[in-house]
């Protein structure tokens, strides 16, 4: 006997431990002989990572995928692992030993440390895993890999070196994000932009003096937000200054150039004079560049290539000199900077700058200038400034020797292999940001100053001569052959970054570089889905050494997903407060209700706007399915011996059966082509509308009534017991705790299951079934048109507001022979469900009748007597005329640029939905209005 409730926390770690028993999930468990593989690599979760919304959506979509192609019968491999995650790893470690009172890792030195990270990563680094295993997630494992296990490091220095070895990989001083934190390298993915506005405003010449006290007070608070305009003189002409706007006062110490448009009339007679750089004495050359736009600031751009990316880039093109005034942690350094100090006359109060913080020498540098009369102005400025993810600090551009990868020539690779279709993009727009990055690449950072991930494969010898190779043997070996005998070598200290590993991960997952048979079977894979934020970290860096490493794309589809925000459509953020955790859901609901809602809402290229009721409402839909299937146990419909369902009689069972052929084929063209809502939304309407509301409706007459006829009783047992196993199937992708329960629940119920291939003791081994040969145009035509006719009824009872306990009268006009029989089968049906006192066929619409049309045929209601039909005219036009007024009012804010400017995504998200939902409003009341015309 069925329990009364299906309580999913109950049963999911039950059905996950027989899954696990079963091997399952292995790689090619289930598949027919000489089956396609099919393979999806998961990306790699940060081994430091708790389950957020967007694995949750992300791994979702990945597991429907994957049960769906080894229900179909593929040799299927979803293969799992996480990523070192080098950054946040060491963080997380370094914090660990601070709580603990333990030593910094500086004075445990590199080994000591690397051995508590890794005592840190077996005892606490499995969670985000054991979480995906939680929602389902069908991987295979037992093959489970880390970037920095043995065979992966292994891939890693081969790629290294093979790329060195291509003069691809190279070490090079140019600029990149600098954590002073951290005192690392970061990717701009670890780069946060935070938008900035400061309070303090002054003018020289205006009615108060420069108020250095109150300055400080606000930046002390936030030290960004302002701008500041400087006065340098020219050369030669001490009585004539040319301007300049920075909101980073500091860098001024290194700048070596000042830049004029072209074209500017106002300032164009200065360029190719010098201006001389106050507080430092350097003489500068002003140059033409049109990176300097006439119409912003003043029209002049200070340079400072060593402390911006712009600038750098202008300093190259006019040769301009590289002055780095900052040290690794943000402290400014003058003492004994060589490029500082050459061919300048820095005053003392400059010098006394040397080794303070960046924001205390802004401060000093706005207070100097201003004491020299050289501040023009300071006023508030918006602007964008870089944060660390991690560390939560102001990134500096930063001029040090890094390892870079000349990515062009792979990019090129990568494109092609798009354009000629061997690799595909759905949504198909990501195609063109894809081809924007790599078309207008830069040479990609690797290094790291880290000590958690992988060591650069490079030894130094002792006039700095570099050896890459993946050992310290091999690299002995080169130095010997270079300096013609054994030399003492030092390693580089850096690490790679983590999108380095990331990069090989579809191949050296499977076993490169050893040509293993799961890397010869599975590669390329088959479909990757992702987040549209790495498709440059990652995507398109794997397609790089894909292609580079392996001669061939490493995936033939990428899907890329939108995100989940918050039921209003605001992203999620912590700093929000509203961010949903998806465990808390899975808790409270079921993992089965949570995946299904995700898979429900994930349309291509629209955000999910997420909202618990949504969850609670699939809930409930897995409460209905249960419930129908103990309706079928109570009514004794149980699997019978040799019952054939395309040899039912019975229209109604024909019917249904027909409806499931069309579900399993909407479902089956949906899942592959990656438009899961239709899938899933063609699940649920054969579920919840057409079997349980539908069908199990019709057909208890048969099943509870009195003198049924009782072969017909035993078809339709047979009928509900076949379609319940078959939701099974249909619904596993989504829903596979539930369907693997129900699918074990009803084992044993009736004659044993005969299924053309797979494995019957488990539903996600069981083959997708072919139900083409149950689909009935003729069953269809007749159900079809009660269920209509019914619906349709009851509609517009609602619209014209019938009071629900009245019965009213139904006329058919003119209808056909066949829609006449129909009714008669059907007339106690229909009575019933659609409160129909009787039913008539009549040659026209009796007045004062609301008209209905149902698949071409008429049905009038007569509604005089029920309703008082001028009452309900006036209400129905009072509606409509406040529909129209809210439908206004909403068009007003929607076409003014200023709200869609200032307003935030989530109002104007809000917005858009009441004049969608005003516009369905009216669209039915104007269907009332026109019946009771």
């Amino acid at each position: 006997m069925m329990d009364k409730t299906f309580e999913p926390a109950a049963v999911e770690a039950r059905i996950s431990k027989a899954w696990d028993e079963a091997g399952a999930f292995k790689a090619g468990r289930g598949a027919e002989p000489g089956a396609e593989p099919y393979c999806i690599v998961i990306p790699p979760p940060n081994v430091t990572g708790s389950l957020h919304m967007g694995h949750a959506l992300n791994n979702t979509l990945q597991d429907v995928l994957c049960r769906f192609e080894r229900m179909r019968g593929k040799d299927v491999l979803w293969q799992p692992g996480t990523d070192h995650a080098g950054i946040a790893t060491q963080m997380v470690v370094e914090r660990k030993l601070a709580a603990e009172n333990k030593t910094d890792r500086r004075t445990m030195g590199r080994e000591a440390f690397l051995e508590e990270v890794w005592r840190w990563k077996e005892e606490s680094g499995g969670t985000i895993v054991n979480q995906l295993r939680r929602l389902g997630a069908s991987c295979d494992w037992s093959r489970e890999r880390f970037t920095m296990d043995e065979g992966l490091s292994a891939a890693v220095l081969k790629v290294f070196v093979g790329l060195h070895k291509q003069g691809l990989i190279y070490r090079a001083k140019r600029l990149v994000n600098w954590d002073p934190k951290f005192q690392t390298a970061i990717s701009d993915l670890e780069v946060l932009q935070v938008e900035k506005t400061g309070s303090f405003k002054w003018e020289r010449g205006g009615e108060e003096p420069f108020d250095a006290a109150k300055l400080d007070k606000v930046l002390n608070k936030d030290p960004n937000g302002h701008l500041y305009y400087f006065d340098y003189p020219i050369e030669g002409d001490p009585t004539s200054f040319i301007t300049v706007a920075t909101t980073r006062p500091e860098t001024m110490l290194g700048d070596t150039g000042i830049a004029v448009h072209p074209d500017n009339e106002k300032l164009g007679h200065l360029i190719g004079r010098n201006a001389i750089l106050p507080l430092v004495g350097r003489i500068i050359p002003i140059v033409p560049d049109e990176y300097a736009d006439p119409e912003k600031g003043t029209g002049a751009v200070k340079i400072t290539p060593a402390h911006d990316f712009n600038d750098f880039e202008v300093g190259k093109r006019h040769k301009l000199d590289i002055v780095n005034i900052l040290d690794g942690e943000a402290r400014i350094m003058l003492a004994g900077n060589e490029e500082f100090l050459a061919g300048t006359q820095p005053e003392a109060e400059t010098l006394a700058l040397d080794g303070l913080d960046r924001f205390a020498a802004r401060r000093a540098v706005v207070g100097l200038m201003a004491a020299r009369g050289l501040l023009a102005k300071v006023e508030p400025n918006t602007h964008t400034v870089p944060h660390g993810d991690r560390s939560d600090v102001v990134i500096e551009p930063w001029l040090t020797d890094q390892w870079y990868v000349d990515v062009k020539p792979l990019a090129e690779r990568s494109i092609k292999a798009v354009r000629d279709g061997r690799t595909k993009f759905t949504p198909e727009n990501w195609t063109k940001v894809y081809y924007d990055w790599l078309e207008n690449i830069e040479p990609w950072c690797v290094s790291r100053q880290l000590w958690w991930g992988h060591q650069i494969p490079a030894w130094y010898g002792p006039d700095g001569e570099v050896f890459v190779a993946e050992s310290e043997a091999a690299a002995q070996a080169l130095a010997v052959g270079h300096y013609g005998g054994p030399v003492e070598l030092k390693r580089d200290e850096d690490v790679l970054d983590t999108w380095f590993s990331s990069a090989l991960w579809p191949f050296s997952t499977l076993g490169w570089p050893e040509e293993t048979a799961e890397l010869k079977r599975y590669y390329p894979t088959a479909t990757l889905v992702t987040a549209f934020d790495i498709i440059f970290f990652w995507v398109a860096r794997m397609m790089m050494m894909g292609l580079n490493f392996m001669d061939e794309v490493p995936f033939k589809d990428v899907y890329i997903h939108a995100i989940v925000r918050d039921e209003k459509g605001a992203k999620m953020s912590k700093s929000k407060g509203n961010v949903i955790d998806p465990l808390t859901l899975v808790d409270k609901y079921g993992a089965d209700a949570l995946r299904f809602t995700l898979a429900a809402m994930a349309a291509q290229g629209r955000d999910i706007k997420l909202a618990t009721s949504r969850v609670e409402g699939y809930r409930n839909f897995a409460t209905k399915i249960w419930n129908a299937a103990r309706f079928a146990e109570l009514n004794g419909c149980l699997r019978a011996e040799g019952f054939d369902p395309a040899s039912v009689k019975q229209p109604l069972n024909r019917w249904i059966l027909s409806e499931a052929a069309q579900a399993a084929e909407e479902i089956a063209a949906g899942i592959p082509s990656f438009k899961f809502n239709e899938a899933a939304g063609a699940a649920y309407r054969f579920v919840w509308n057409q079997f349980c509301d539908w069908y199990l409706e019709l057909a208890k007459p048969v099943l509870q009534g009195d003198g049924v006829d009782a072969a017909a009783r035993a078809e339709t047992q047979a009928t509900v017991a076949y379609v319940i196993d078959l939701i099974c199937q249909l619904l596993h992708p989504f829903m596979p705790f539930l369907t693997e329960e129900l699918w074990a629940q009803k084992a044993e119920a009736g004659a044993p299951r005969k299924l053309a291939a797979g494995d019957a003791s488990l539903v996600c081994l069981t083959r997708w079934s072919d139900l083409a040969a149950l689909k009935d145009a003729a069953a269809e035509a007749e159900i079809g048109f009660v269920v209509d006719l019914i619906s349709d009824i009851r509609s517009v009872r609602s619209e014209v507001n019938v009071p629900a306990g009245t019965q009213a009268p139904l006329v058919l006009v003119n209808a056909s022979a066949a829609t006449r029989a129909t009714i008669e089968s059907w007339r106690p049906m229909i009575e019933r469900l659609a409160r129909v006192s009787d039913i008539a066929f009549e040659a026209a619409a009796p007045a004062q009748s609301a008209q209905i049309i149902v698949r071409g045929e008429v049905a009038a209601l007569p509604l005089a007597g029920l309703i008082d039909l001028d009452a309900e005219r006036s209400r129905l036009a009072k509606e409509l005329g406040k529909l129209d007024q809210d439908i206004m009012v909403v068009e007003k804010k929607l076409g003014n640029p200023d709200f869609m400017a200032r307003a935030p995504e989530e109002i104007v998200e809000e917005n858009r939905d009441r004049k969608a939902a005003a516009e369905a409003r009216k669209l039915k009341i104007q269907e009332a209005l026109t019946r009771l015309s």
